[in-house]
């Protein structure tokens, strides 16, 4: 029976049916009303064929049931009315012996139409919720986490960024691009830990990096207002008596020359794919992550690296580095990166995530960031 209505939600619509206007998406009328007719059309003649088609009638009552998972409380509506008219008209105009049987169907024919109807609008105010929470969260996400790609003066940056939640529009993964008076600054990084507490720790430190971006005119200072943001958040969470987190982070300044800036915070260092070659910069320079800086005595310092024209870096988070075959062995990015070097970074950033779900076998372990950046050729000197 359920058959032909899960054919019908094939042709499916968007509709308004729940109290507040929320769009669901509902099999088209049409559609339920020739499932509905073909599911009868098949008791009714398989019932005559056999003589048994009272006992075969009685299981168009449960039709409604389907009807209440799949469409929206007008059709769930149509659709009782209909069952209830097939069973009730035999009893009505082919009175038997039986006539009880044809009675209790009748009952059971109105009363499961009725708690159907109930059943789909209390489906469809659910689900009206979970489109409104989702809006929400989109809405959210464009802000914490805006849009790729990103155009500056500088570079042109382009990525992915997928929650291993897919129930969680923004993860423990971060990013962001700012344009400054001193050039572009890129961040990456990665929260230690999941759930909402590593999500309120992500929104703090791309809170204070948009704000300290502008504001200081170094990247190591811009660096040490993150890590200001990741102690504070720290301690606030100690009063709640939640633990404290720490942030692997890459933070990047871009300017007109070629030379480049980078401070790397405990997380993977930047790729760079510049003429056929796959070169790691950075490598060896690396500092503790946000929020353990007291625990040395070294300050953070930068590292320069060239970035000519046409250059492209790629920044991730583990999500890819360690990502892991069903053999157990971690993802080799920079052998993988060897093929793809001398191509744009959108085909870059599609191309990696495409292959890393092949090497996985489809099973995503970590939230993943992945961020191409391409050097602006009209701006490097």
């Amino acid at each position: 029976m359920s058959g032909p209505l899960r054919a019908a939600k094939s042709s499916a619509r968007i509709v308004s049916d729940s109290d507040d206007g929320t769009a669901i998406r509902t099999p088209s009328t049409r559609g339920v009303v020739l499932a509905t007719l073909a599911t009868t059309a098949v008791v009714v003649v398989f019932g005559l064929l056999t003589g048994t088609a009272v006992i075969l009638l009685g299981l168009l009552v449960f039709l409604p049931a389907f009807a209440a998972a799949l469409c929206s409380p007008r059709q769930t509506a149509l659709v009782s009315a209909w069952v209830s008219l097939v069973v009730i008209a035999p009893a009505v105009f082919q009175p038997g012996e039986r006539i009880l049987d044809r009675v209790i169907l009748t009952v059971f024919a109105v009363g499961f139409g009725t708690l159907a109807v109930y059943g789909a609008r209390v489906r469809i105010t659910r689900e009206g919720a979970l489109v409104r929470l989702r809006s929400t969260a989109a809405a959210m996400q464009r802000q914490i986490l805006r849009p790729l790609p990103l155009l500056t003066d500088d570079v042109l940056v382009d990525g992915v960024y997928e929650p291993l939640q897919e129930d969680k529009l923004v993860g423990g993964d971060i990013y962001d691009v700012v344009s400054t008076p001193w050039g572009t600054r890129i961040l990456i990084g990665d929260v230690q830990g999941k759930g909402l507490a590593a999500i309120g720790m992500a929104i703090d430190v791309v809170g204070a990096f948009r704000e300290a971006a502008h504001r200081e005119p170094t990247v190591t200072a811009l660096v040490d207002a993150l890590e200001a943001a990741v102690v504070r958040h720290n301690d606030y969470a100690g009063q709640r008596g939640e633990p404290e987190r720490f942030v692997t982070a890459l933070v990047l300044g871009v300017g007109t020359g070629t030379d480049t800036q980078v401070v790397g915070c405990g997380h993977i260092p930047p790729y760079l794919l510049h003429e056929g070659a796959v070169t790691v910069v950075g490598e060896g320079d690396e500092h503790v992550p946000l929020g353990l800086a007291s625990l040395v005595d070294a300050p953070r310092t930068v590292a320069w690296f060239a970035f000519p024209a046409g250059a492209t870096l790629l920044l991730c988070t583990d999500g890819l580095t360690e990502a892991r075959s069903r053999e157990g062995d971690f993802y080799p990015l920079q052998e993988r990166l060897g093929g793809r070097v001398d191509i744009t970074a959108g085909r870059l950033i599609g191309s990696l995530v495409d292959d890393v779900r092949e090497f996985t076998a489809g099973v995503q372990q970590d939230d993943l960031a992945v961020l191409a950046v391409r050097r602006a050729p009209h701006r490097a000197p």
